[in-house]
């Protein structure tokens, strides 16, 4: 049994929660970005997984692991430099908040410019731990901005 250490609005301290979500999930998930291996997405999904994401081009859904990562493979696959500038694992209720931004360039999309894309998902997990539904945001491939990349501290 887990006990808040925190209490939100309108809940007593003495109420029980689910626990806590299973961060390691979620580890594997941003290591797979980061790594541009979407197959290993699979890893974590049950079989009737289900991804829905808002695209800018609008809604769509997957379903399977397969499926689902074969849309990480079309969004992020056919570029020739792929970096992670951002990522970030938290928690919305029982929900998994991930979080991360890509610097991309290249490929047959987008020759030698470079974009960023951020995208925000939310994944609910099963008794087993593993994914069983997610939600994705999308921001699309954007310009790269001057306020997107790094900047060198000087001392």
């Amino acid at each position: 049994m887990c006990r808040r250490t925190q209490p939100p609005y309108n809940v007593r301290m003495n109420e029980p929660c689910s626990g806590p979500p299973p961060f390691a999930v979620a580890g594997v998930m941003v290591d797979a970005v980061a790594a541009h291996d979407f197959t290993a997405i699979a890893a974590v999904l049950e079989e009737e997984a289900t991804l829905s994401a808002l695209l800018p081009r609008g809604f769509d859904e997957w379903h399977g692991p397969v499926a689902i990562c074969g849309a990480f493979e079309k969004w992020f696959g056919d570029v020739d430099h792929f970096e992670v500038a951002e990522a970030s694992v938290g928690q919305v209720g029982e929900l998994l908040q991930l979080r991360w931004r890509v610097r991309v360039q290249g490929g047959p999309r987008f020759a030698g410019a470079t974009k960023v894309v951020e995208q925000h998902l939310y994944a609910s997990t099963n008794p087993s731990g593993r994914i069983d539904r997610m939600r994705l945001l999308c921001s699309g491939f954007c310009d790269e901005h001057p306020d997107d990349t790094p900047k060198e501290h000087t001392t």
